[in-house]
C-alpha cells in the first residue's frame, strides 16, 4: 500500500512539474520577445508562499492542479497600467503571438520526447508493430496420421519432421517448397499444403541451408493439413536502441502516440456515455476517459509492481495528450487564442486588400458565451471522468 500511494504522489508531482514546465514555455518565450510577465504560480487556490524577482512575481499555490502564467495584455479585456501598456501582448506581431501560445504544447512534447528517448536506449519502447518474421523458436513433435506421401510417421503416431531434418531455434526460414515465405503466416500456409519430403530453406547466421522436413498429415476439424512441429519466435514486447538509433525510433514512436491520441480525441464523444455507465455499475472499459486522478491511480499501480517503464510511459503519454489537447481552438486554450489571433490576422488582411486600415483585437466579450459554454462542457466532462476514477478505475492488466 505504501508503495502505491507512493507512486501516485510521484506521479502527481511529475504532472505538476509538466504543468509548470509548460507555463515555464509561455513565460520564456514572452519575456525573450519583449512581453511584459506579471506572475508566474504552480498549483491553484490559496498561495503558499511567493515571491518577486524583478518585474516578475514567483509562487506556489496549495493545489497541485495546473498553474498559470500572467501575460500583460492577453487580451483586449486586460486592465493594463501605462507602464504596460507598450508591452500588452496583443500589440505584438501575429508570430510573436502565436509562438509564445504554442510554446506551452511544445513543451510538453519536448518533455515526451526526452521521457521516450530515455526508454529508447535503457529499457527499450514497446514494439507497437510486432512483426511476424518466420524465425523459429522451437521444434515439437505432431500427433500424425499415415499418409501415402509421408514416410515419417505411421497411424496416429507422433513425429518430430523439424527437429528430424536438422532444423533449429534461432533458424530464419526463407521459403517452402520454392514458395517464399517472408512471414510465418506464409510458412504455415505452405506447410499445410505440403505432405511429405519438402525442401526447406533457411538462414542461419550468414549460411544458407536446404533442409528436407518431412512433413506430416494431421487431421484437424477442417480437414487434413500438413505440420512439421515448429513454433514461431515471438516478438520481442520492447525494442533496445543504440544513442544514435534511439532519435529517429523515439520520433517514430512519438510520432506513433500522437496519431493515436487525436484518434482518441476524436472518438471521444462516443465514449462518454460508457464512463456514465461505469458509474453507474457498468463494465469500466480500459478505453475510456481518464481524469488526473485516474492516471495518478495507473502511476501508483506501476510503482506498486516494480513496473517503472509503465510509469514513464503513461507520463509520456499524457504530456502528448496534453501538447495535442491545448492546441485545439477553443477558448481559454491556447489553441483558442491562437485562432483569435490568426482570425485577427486574415481579417486585417483582407481589410487592408480592400483599402481599410486595421480593426484592431477581437472584443473578447463576443466571445464569452462560447468561453463559458466551454466551461461548463468541460467542467462537467472532468467530474464525470474523477468520479468514475473513484468509483469504478481502470487498472493495470
Amino acid at each position: 500500500m505504501t508503495a502505491y500511494l507512493v507512486g501516485v504522489a510521484l506521479f502527481l508531482l511529475a504532472l505538476t512539474l509538466s504543468v509548470a514546465l509548460h507555463e515555464a514555455g509561455h513565460m520564456l518565450t514572452a519575456r525573450a520577445f519583449g512581453m511584459k510577465v506579471r506572475r508566474f504560480f504552480v498549483g491553484r487556490g490559496p498561495t503558499v508562499f511567493s515571491f518577486r524577482r524583478g518585474e516578475i512575481e514567483y509562487g506556489v499555490k496549495a493545489l497541485p492542479i495546473g498553474g498559470f502564467c500572467d501575460i500583460a495584455g492577453l487580451t483586449a479585456l486586460d486592465e493594463l497600467t501605462p507602464e504596460e501598456r507598450p508591452r500588452a501582448m496583443w500589440r505584438f506581431p501575429t508570430w510573436k503571438r502565436t509562438v509564445v501560445m504554442v510554446s506551452g504544447s511544445a513543451v510538453h512534447l519536448l518533455i515526451a520526447l526526452a521521457v521516450l528517448y530515455g526508454m529508447a536506449i535503457s529499457t527499450g519502447l514497446p514494439n507497437l508493430h510486432p512483426s511476424d518474421d518466420p524465425i523459429v523458436a522451437s521444434t515439437t513433435c505432431v500427433t500424425a496420421t499415415c499418409s501415402p506421401a509421408s514416410t515419417a510417421c505411421a497411424a496416429a503416431t507422433s513425429a518430430c519432421p523439424a527437429a528430424e531434418a536438422g532444423l533449429r531455434p534461432g533458424d530464419r526460414i526463407v521459403s517452402v517448397a520454392g514458395t517464399p515465405t517472408p512471414q510465418w503466416a506464409d510458412v504455415l500456409t505452405a506447410v499445410r499444403a505440403a505432405a511429405g519430403p519438402t525442401p526447406l530453406t533457411v538462414r542461419r547466421g550468414a549460411d544458407t541451408l536446404t533442409l528436407t522436413v518431412d512433413v506430416a498429415r494431421v487431421t484437424t476439424p477442417s480437414g487434413e493439413v500438413g505440420m512439421m512441429g515448429a513454433t514461431p519466435q515471438p516478438p520481442p514486447a520492447h525494442l533496445h536502441y543504440g544513442p544514435l538509433a534511439a532519435t529517429g525510433a523515439t520520433l517514430a514512436f512519438t510520432a506513433d502516440m500522437a496519431s493515436n491520441t487525436a484518434a482518441q480525441l476524436a472518438a471521444f464523444p462516443q465514449r462518454l456515455p460508457s464512463v456514465i455507465d461505469a458509474i453507474t455499475g457498468g463494465e469500466r472499459h480500459p478505453d475510456t476517459p481518464i481524469s488526473m486522478v485516474g492516471a495518478s491511480r495507473l502511476g501508483g499501480e506501476a510503482v506498486e509492481r516494480g513496473l517503472w517503464e509503465v510509469f514513464v510511459l503513461l507520463l509520456a503519454s499524457l504530456n502528448l495528450f496534453m501538447a495535442v489537447f491545448n492546441l485545439l481552438p477553443l477558448l481559454p486554450l491556447d489553441g483558442g487564442h491562437i485562432a483569435v489571433v490568426w482570425y485577427e490576422r486574415l481579417r486585417d488582411t483582407i481589410r487592408r486588400l480592400r483599402g481599410r486600415g486595421p480593426a484592431g483585437p477581437v472584443d473578447y466579450t463576443r466571445l464569452f458565451p462560447i468561453t463559458m459554454a466551454a466551461l461548463l462542457v468541460g467542467g462537467a466532462v472532468m467530474l464525470l471522468t474523477v468520479t468514475a476514477d473513484l468509483v469504478n478505475p481502470i487498472h493495470l492488466s
